[in-house]
Order: structure tokens, then C-alpha cells, then sequence
């Protein structure tokens, strides 16, 4: 085949790919197909990485320890089951952001995402984070460095209550009066709460 020829097929092709993506296009946004995406806080939709989005702080996922090693350490930890897409496990991602700007050195913040459970399986050691799960998100669950459980809430709740957990648990004294905490029970804005 000639050169010349080669060079037309090759023209042709390329402007049949340039219209038929115009095309789509124009048609996507005249007939409303294409829909922008949107993030919300109140709804069971999946939006990604939920402490990224909504807490601020995607370093809690994936976890940096598990919870047989901060055991073996002696080191307290705070269970934190999850799914991406429940509306109440946004609205808690900040407190847990909070609880690790507090806590995070003294206490394995250990965030699982329950679809990552094994849910089959018949029994789990207390070393296992399935062991403590109890079927509804979130749940919260603090353990001493020792395996005693402190602490096993389900459900949205504030950070004070978080916070009066852990200091019972590390057997630190109360917050004093004048520390205030940022209310956790409103909403900042729609992305941030």
C-alpha cells in the first residue's frame, strides 16, 4: 500500500475517533447523562475513603498495627469497625481524627473495615479483631494492654464520651473543666462535620 495512503486510513480513523468522543460529549451534557459527583455526609453511598473525605485524616486506614501485636506489646487499643458507605460511620470518622490527635501515641487506633472480616469462619481468638465484632457499625470497642475489654459501644456518639473512655481505660484523671472540646454532635459543614 502506498504511503500516501497509509497516511489518509490513518487521518480518517482519527477523525472518526474525534467526532464520535465529541459526540458523546455534546450528548452527555445536553441530555444530562453526565452528572457531577457528589459527596454527602447524610447518605449510605459509597464517596471513597471516609476518614480522608469526612475526617480529615486518611493516615487512620489502613491500620498500622494489628491488634495480636499491640497485645503482645502491652499497649492499649481502640477497635473501630466501619463500612465506607454508612451515613453514621462519616459522621464518627472526625471523632475518631480527634481521638488520634489525642491519643494516638499511647493508644493503637486500629480502624477495620468489617467487609475485610472473615464473617465465616466459626470461632476467632481474643487476638483476632473479628472476635470483638458484633454486627452493627460503628462500633467502638477500647482494650486494655492486657485483653480486658474497658469499653464496647455501638452506634454515633461524641468525642467527650470517647474521651472519658480512654482516660478510664489508661487510668489518666478527668479532663479539667477548662479543656472544652470542640462539639462533636454538629456538623462544621457537609464535607468536613
Amino acid at each position: 500500500m502506498k504511503n500516501w495512503l497509509k497516511r489518509s486510513l490513518n487521518l480518517v480513523v482519527c477523525i472518526a475517533i474525534a467526532s464520535c468522543l465529541s459526540l458523546s460529549i455534546l450528548l452527555g451534557s445536553v441530555f444530562g447523562v453526565a452528572q457531577p459527583v457528589q459527596a454527602k455526609l447524610t447518605d449510605d453511598t459509597y464517596d471513597g475513603n471516609i476518614f480522608a473525605l469526612y475526617g480529615g485524616n486518611g493516615s487512620i486506614v489502613p491500620p498500622r498495627i494489628s491488634l495480636a501485636k499491640s497485645l503482645e506489646q502491652g499497649k492499649a487499643a481502640m477497635l473501630v469497625f466501619y463500612v465506607d458507605d454508612s451515613a453514621d460511620c462519616k459522621r464518627f470518622s472526625p471523632i475518631l481524627n480527634l481521638a488520634q490527635g489525642f491519643y494516638g501515641k499511647t493508644i493503637s487506633l486500629i480502624a477495620i473495615p468489617v467487609d475485610s472480616l472473615d464473617l465465616q469462619k466459626k470461632s476467632y481468638a481474643p487476638t483476632e479483631e473479628a472476635y470483638y465484632y458484633k454486627g452493627v457499625v460503628p462500633q467502638t470497642v477500647l482494650i486494655s494492654g492486657d485483653g480486658k475489654v474497658g469499653y464496647d459501644r455501638e452506634g454515633l456518639f461524641g468525642f467527650e464520651e470517647l474521651d472519658s473512655a480512654i482516660r478510664d481505660l489508661l487510668g489518666l484523671p478527668d479532663a479539667p473543666p477548662e479543656l472544652k472540646f470542640r462539639k462533636t454532635d454538629k456538623a462544621i459543614n457537609e464535607v468536613n462535620p
